[in-house]
């Protein structure tokens, strides 16, 4: 048996690792991970590893995605075979070389050919062991010889400078002669190459390790006597010798990746106009927004663009309120509102998660760490219960969690979200004035999305609202469903409580909830939640914690005699104020009040010779700080440059590197208080919630209609058959809803058009730019398949995607 882990890797950068399952050879982790990608890759990895307690964790097997082939496998789940893992396959980052071959005249006047290798840098080695010494061997090897020559080591760096120049003596006078000697011919420098192999200068016993390598045949110089380009680093050529692929195993992934290219907001202008303007279409089936939800093969895959959009443009409650009273129009049974998965609960369900992450936390967190930490037995299956397990010990146990969370959840509806509280407000009311008659349906159609959608979820799987940071031991997990469970039906207010459960324990269970009070608690709640008069969210001032975790900091240099050295500390961010500790649970070594933050920005790695780095000024000093990832650097700088974002004294200003040695790094300014010579990045939204980008957010859209453009070309078809013809619907124009086929048309039309207008630029952007790019420049060094693909697709482009 094995106890297995899994990491996600950009390249070789571990972004994500999950929890260790222990004694399994089928180990299940269920986990979820997302991230903006802050930089290019080549490669999307995944490594499976063995724990060991006593040496290094040894490498099962990798499954490695290239970038051109993520689409392939886009929200689909799939089993990959695992790959050997060999520092021969390892490679990433580029090599820029210059190639000159130039005639020489020796004394005795013989023509004779020198070649000029000039190797100037390298970009985005991988780090190896922590750390990335570089060196680069460069040989001219033919049939009959190879001479190699090697540059110097670059200490502490993965992007080394080494502009360093080789000469080598090509083709040779006849008359040359030395022990070894040949005649080299003119045709001969065709089957010369020269070859480049990067190596990490290793202290180890075993000797350096192989980086990757690039060969270019010496034909290149044929039209030119000079050359120059980047090439992407490839993998050792074994010789042929093919590994047989034994079995190591598989794992199940579900991939969901995404790439928009933005315009500016001018571009996009029609197309928003025309969703925002959904809100005001009667009926609202007609609208932009109720047509993607229409075409979508998933309702979620409309929801999330199209709720961040109308967030983003501040009319998400009169939009929400909009099909919510369509849909409630629909319903036949007060008992069925609201509960299928259509676009107005997949909105809601969106909505929630996005305004109210916050709340959730400040709700929940505390008492599930606690459930989480206890591992108090809380099994009331008779059945399952252990040996030496007694059951009303374990159901007082669950009853006084569930009472915990019942308590402070009922009591937590004066911190709901001002957004959240007027998309219920509109839900009761349009649900009130369908059923004048059932007196309970105000409550229901809200406590369907604030108990079963929002906080039941929550509690049945945490990590995947970031609530614990991994998937919960089995113990644990059930504890989580059982309270789940229950509090779903306190809050779903049905009339005969025990008569929901199927399995009689739980029925038994929920005797002890039976009593009016608990009715009473949810109701007052859901009063409070979903009514118009709300106080201020503001007059509520408690710390919402945003980030916390491990990174490494310098120290500032507030002694005026202690050492700058480097420390590993335990990071918490809350909206009041930005700590570290020595560990989690400690106190506080130092506290750097919010509004005492000036910038937050990236520190440039020449300064201390360390990736991921970024830098917290403040009046009087700061703090650099580096991360575990470029994921990680990327989360810290966004969500403290967001909460800081409306401080008064925010400078413009800021050094990208460090002062070390009496002056400033970047512009070698001798005072320490010179102001900053480059200028801060730009301003983020300062709402800490919801950091949308409404052009992004209308590309995805557009993405979606021209995805889906056949069945946006069968809506209309369907609209010109119901105008025209009243008999018995047509099968395939069945799955659309539509109540008026005119006005229908009339939006298809429009958004037809837009997506067209929009795959016309695409389409002139795309050809601009790859005429201005060069095959082995700096953004497309050779070897860059994403860019080989583009040229190959251009004879064989389809009308509706690019």
């Amino acid at each position: 048996m094995r106890d297995c882990f899994c990491t996600v890797n950009l390249d070789q950068e571990e972004v994500f690792r999950t929890k260790i399952v222990e004694k399994s050879l089928c180990p299940f982790y269920g986990e979820d991970f997302y991230c903006e990608i802050p930089r290019s890759f080549r490669h999307l990895s995944f490594y499976i590893f063995d724990r060991d307690v006593f040496r290094r964790d040894s490498i099962i097997g990798k499954v490695a995605i290239q970038k051109e082939d993520l689409h392939k496998y886009h929200n689909r789940d799939t089993w990959f075979q695992l790959q050997h893992v060999d520092a021969d396959s390892e490679v990433q980052g580029k090599v820029h070389l210059e190639l000159r071959l130039s005639e020489v005249i020796t004394d005795t006047g013989v023509i004779c050919h020198k070649l000029a290798a000039r190797i100037l840098e390298c970009q985005g080695l991988p780090i190896v062991n922590g750390q990335c010494d570089p060196y680069a061997t460069v040989t001219l090897a033919g049939p009959f010889r190879s001479e190699a020559k090697k540059t110097k080591v670059k200490k502490r760096t993965n992007n080394p400078q080494f502009d360093e120049v080789f000469y080598f003596e090509v083709t040779r006078p006849c008359s040359y002669s030395k022990k070894s000697h040949f005649d080299f011919e003119e045709e001969d420098v065709d089957k010369l190459e020269i070859r480049v192999d990067l190596w990490n200068a290793s202290n180890l016993k075993f000797g350096d390790e192989f980086l990757g390598e690039l060969r270019i045949p010496l034909k290149v110089l044929r039209q030119s006597s000079s050359y120059e380009a980047w090439y992407f680093l490839q993998p050792r050529d074994n010789g042929g010798k093919s590994l047989k692929p034994d079995d190591l195993g598989s794992l199940r992934l579900n991939v969901v990746y995404t790439e928009d290219h933005v315009f500016s907001s001018d571009y996009y202008r029609p197309l928003q106009d025309l969703l925002l303007k959904s809100t005001d279409v009667e009926p609202v089936s007609a609208s932009a927004a109720h047509i993607l939800g229409e075409v979508c093969r998933e309702k979620q895959e409309a929801a999330i663009p199209l709720v961040r959009l109308f967030l983003h443009c501040g009319r998400v409650v009169p939009f929400i309120s909009a099909i919510a009273s369509a849909e409630v129009k629909r319903t036949q049974d007060p008992n069925t509102i609201f509960r299928g998965n259509s676009l107005t609960s997949k909105c809601i369900d969106e909505t929630m998660k996005l305004a109210g992450m916050h709340y959730l936390h400040v709700t929940l967190k505390p008492t599930i760490e606690e459930i989480c930490q206890s591992h108090k037995s809380c099994e009331i299956d008779p059945v399952k219960l252990k040996d030496g397990e007694n059951l009303e010990n374990n159901m007082e146990n669950l009853r006084q969690y569930v009472d915990r969370i019942f308590s402070v959840i009922t009591k937590s509806g004066v911190s709901c979200p001002t957004v959240m509280c007027d998309i219920f407000f509109s839900l009761r009311e349009a649900a009130a004035k369908r059923f004048q008659d059932d007196l309970d349906v105000r409550y229901t159609a809200v406590s369907s999305f604030i108990f079963l959608r929002f906080f039941a979820p929550a509690i049945l799987s945490p990590n995947l609202f970031q609530l614990t940071p991994h998937h919960t031991d089995p113990q644990t997990s059930r504890t989580l469903t059982l309270i789940s469970k229950t509090i779903q039906t306190l809050g779903s207010l049905s009339k005969s409580k025990s008569a929901s459960f199927k399995e009689t324990y739980m029925a038994t269970f929920y005797e002890f909830f039976n009593e009016q009070k608990y009715a009473d608690a949810v109701k007052n709640f859901l009063d409070l939640i979903s009514s118009s008069g709300r106080r201020d969210p503001k007059s509520i001032e408690q710390p919402i914690l945003l980030k916390e975790g491990f990174m490494i900091k310098r120290a500032q240099g507030r002694k005026r005699f202690g050492m700058k050295n480097f420390k590993k500390r335990w990071f918490r961010l809350t909206n009041h104020e930005f700590t570290y500790q020595k560990g989690k649970g400690d106190q506080p070594l130092y506290s750097i009040p919010i509004e005492n933050i000036l910038a937050v920005e990236k520190l440039e790695e020449e300064s201390f010779k360390m990736k991921n780095m970024f830098q917290v000024i403040q009046p009087e000093r700061a703090l650099y700080i580096q991360a575990n990832n470029c994921v990680e650097a990327k989360d810290w700088i966004d969500v403290l440059t967001k909460v800081s974002q409306c401080n008064q004294k925010r400078l413009a200003v800021y050094h990208p590197s460090a002062y070390l040695n009496g002056h400033w790094l970047c512009c070698r300014a001798s005072s320490d208080t010179a102001p900053g010579c480059s200028p801060c990045t730009g301003g983020l939204p300062a709402n800490i919630q919801l950091d949308i980008d409404g052009d992004r957010e209308t590309e995805r859209i557009y993405s979606l209609f021209s995805l889906y453009m056949g069945k946006l070309e069968k809506m209309q078809e369907a609209c010109g058959s119901k105008s025209v013809y009243d008999g018995p619907e047509q099968e395939e124009y069945s799955t659309f809803f539509i109540d008026d086929p005119q006005e229908t048309y009339k939006t298809l039309k429009q958004i037809i058009a837009g997506v067209a207008a929009l795959e016309q630029e695409h389409a002139q952007y795309k050809r601009d730019k790859f005429k201005k790019t060069r095959y082995g420049s700096q953004e497309h060094p050779i070897g860059d398949k994403s860019f080989q693909n583009y040229i190959r697709q251009q004879s064989e482009v389809s009308p509706h995607s690019i």
